[in-house]
């Protein structure tokens, strides 16, 4: 049962997911989370080492959407100035804002991954999509109320992963 939330792929941060990392994976289309994910949870617009890193993504042909639980003022206020088209409000791990996403990238699904920052929600919805998933660390220990309560049981998962060799988490190595 625990399989459901284990990702294909992990890293330390967004930025190692490069054209490079795409191209080995035959991958042409992102579908990610927003909060923690790529910025802060509290961060209102994006990094600019950020927005060269989806200039650079646009740059190899490589389509995003951002999938978020988050309101709608919160996803348009990051995504509108960046240009990329999002879903909010997306209730992962429920399967249909990744079908709404896909149609939205226009690919099939083996050439799309979903990245995000929590088993409970975006690896787990992603997994249970029939996606490849990418987990990433989160971009801060700091959560929103609803979050830290995801992430408690999160702990638990991850340390099982680790226990049983399956994942080798925070810091410790990236890749699989």
């Amino acid at each position: 049962m625990l399989k459901k939330f284990l990702p294909n792929d992990y890293v330390k941060n967004i930025f190692e997911i490069t054209p490079e990392f795409l191209k080995e994976r035959d991958i042409k289309g992102i579908i990610t989370d927003l909060d923690n994910t790529l910025v802060e949870w509290d961060r209102p617009l994006a990094t600019p080492e950020l927005v060269e890193w989806f200039s650079i993504l646009k740059k190899h042909g490589i389509k995003v959407v951002i999938v978020s639980n988050n309101n709608e003022t919160r996803v348009n206020k990051f995504s509108q100035p960046l240009n990329i088209p999002y879903i909010f409000n997306a209730r992962k791990p429920r399967i249909k804002a990744y079908k709404q996403a896909l149609q939205m990238l226009g690919l099939p699904k083996d050439e799309t991954i979903v990245v995000g920052d929590q088993l409970l929600t975006d690896v787990l919805g992603g997994n249970r999509a029939g996606f490849h998933t990418v987990l990433v660390v989160p971009v801060t220990h700091t959560d929103s109320t609803i979050t830290k309560f995801n992430r408690m049981i999160e702990r638990r998962i991850l340390k099982w992963f680790n226990k049983k060799g399956l994942l080798e988490w925070e810091g410790q190595r990236s890749g699989k």
